[in-house]
């Protein structure tokens, strides 16, 4: 996950505390020293956490805590308030509204990632049934418009642009002029960066906002940069009204709680942290939930959010369960099930969600999602009756599906063979019910192996518990 290392740290020096016989001042000293050390080597300002650890010193006196008090439970409690304390404001971000055009406009230096984050802003929005667009007002760098229309097309979204306009205040002022007459409800609107902080580019950002009149400023920043993100968050507050921030580059770089701790300290909420460079590599930010999934705590809420996001219409679930039910399982059932899988997003994000799988997803990457999605390029270049019924897949069709889809005859093969392994397990779940007697059932039909990546039987029968399983 996101500052993997770091919770790590952190939730190792939890873990010491945790352990010790007797709960004692050298016991809880020592854990302030190790999560101290942990924050200040994700370049957390230094003021900062000594701060952090003179709240937690006050609070944490062994002998003045009430008899009967579980201490452990609550030091923990006392450490996660005081780092959600470290990366929170205190100052809520605007939430758009439907039935109107809520604008967006993004400002930020050169190369932080903006034209891509507005990409997966705008799918992000969309997988959430509102209706966005994108304005490229970035006149300076060239290529922009052609990276623009390119994010947009992946995306599936409409933009808006042009080659021969070199006034960017024109263009931002006619694009979302033109989006707001086609009702669309998310009007984003990308601005011209520079290498550094120029008087032109601030100058040019408050005429943009004059004529667009923004309902959100929303500042993207490299979190590579670590702590130095404050300085840079202040001198973009100071010219235009930023509302709202959002952290790039979050996958993989060890300042990145630096970066959180710095720009939370300049009352700008940060609402998005960018871990990858897919589309759908963007992660909602609040302090609470992020940081009990840092500590492998999980985030129930998040968890169903995502949940509900992936669920099939109650119409496509009764017509599956039926099928399943009747024991049948066609390639088709399992590319729906695949698109479900991928709309949570990748499993180790999902995991982090689950109380305490956190820690153990730490380092591991999504390699079966790259899979997963191989496969659905395979399945791709099938036809409807291959689909719906994979017996007529002879060696002249898997020479052909090989070609189209751009995959080895042997990696088309090795997707029937987990096919037809899932095929077996879906015929011995005629009249499967649900509940405990079924989660048992379950259990006892997936492989060993299968089941131990999946975490093994107490993971399952947690899941069946979180989704109605009695």
């Amino acid at each position: 996950m996101v500052l993997a290392e770091l919770g790590s740290k952190i939730t190792g020096a939890l873990r010491k505390m945790t352990d010790a016989t007797v709960i004692s001042e050298q016991v809880i000293d020592e854990m302030l020293k190790e999560i101290c050390a942990a924050l200040l080597s994700s370049d957390v300002n230094i003021k900062m956490v000594f701060s952090l650890r003179e709240n937690l010193k006050k609070v944490l006196k062994v002998d003045d805590m009430a008899a009967g008090l579980n201490k452990r439970r609550a030091i923990k409690k006392a450490v996660f308030d005081e780092l959600c304390k470290l990366l929170d404001p205190g100052k809520k971000p605007f939430k758009p509204v439907k039935g109107r055009a809520n604008i967006f406009m993004f400002v930020g230096l050169q190369g932080s990632g903006k034209t891509t984050t507005i990409a997966k802003i705008a799918n992000h929005y969309k997988r959430k049934g509102w209706k966005p667009c994108m304005v490229c007002a970035d006149t300076f760098r060239a290529g922009a418009f052609d990276q623009l229309k390119q994010n947009a097309s992946a995306a599936k979204v409409p933009y808006y642009g042009s080659y021969s306009e070199r006034d960017p205040v024109k263009i931002a002022q006619d694009g979302v002029e033109k989006f707001k007459k086609e009702g669309y409800d998310i009007i984003i609107v990308d601005t011209s960066g520079r290498h550094k902080q120029e008087a032109a580019l601030f100058e040019e950002m408050e005429q943009v906002a004059n004529v667009v009149s923004p309902d959100q400023i929303i500042f993207i920043m490299d979190a590579s940069i670590g702590q130095a993100a404050f300085d840079q968050a202040e001198a973009f507050k100071q010219r235009v009204a930023v509302g709202a921030v959002i952290m790039t580059k979050m996958d993989g770089h060890a300042k990145g709680g630096g970066a959180l701790s710095a720009v939370a300290a300049t009352q700008s909420p940060i609402i998005f942290i960018g871990t990858g460079e897919h589309l759908e590599d963007l992660d909602e930010f609040e302090p609470e939930p992020f940081v009990s999934r840092l500590l492998g705590w999980g985030d129930v809420k998040g968890l169903t959010n995502v949940i509900k996001e992936a669920m099939p219409t109650p119409e496509k679930q009764e017509e599956l369960a039926k099928r399943l039910q009747a024991g049948k399982f066609s390639l088709r059932d399992m590319y729906e099930q695949f698109q479900g899988m991928l709309k949570m997003g990748p499993l180790s994000k999902v995991m982090e969600m689950i109380p305490g799988l956190g820690e153990m997803m730490q380092g591991k990457g999504d390699a079966g999602q790259q899979t997963i999605r191989a496969w659905m390029t395979i399945m791709d270049s099938m036809t409807d009756e291959e689909l719906d019924n994979p017996k007529v897949l002879n060696q002249s069709r898997l020479n052909r599906v090989a070609r189209g889809s751009g995959r080895s005859v042997a990696e088309v093969n090795e997707l029937l063979v987990r096919y037809k392994q899932l095929e077996k397990t879906v015929e011995k779940m005629k009249g499967f019910k649900g509940g405990r007697a079924g989660m048992n059932q379950l259990q006892n039909m997936i492989p060993p192996q299968m089941l131990k990546q999946m975490g093994g039987s107490n993971m399952l029968r947690a899941l069946g518990n979180m989704f109605g399983g009695k």
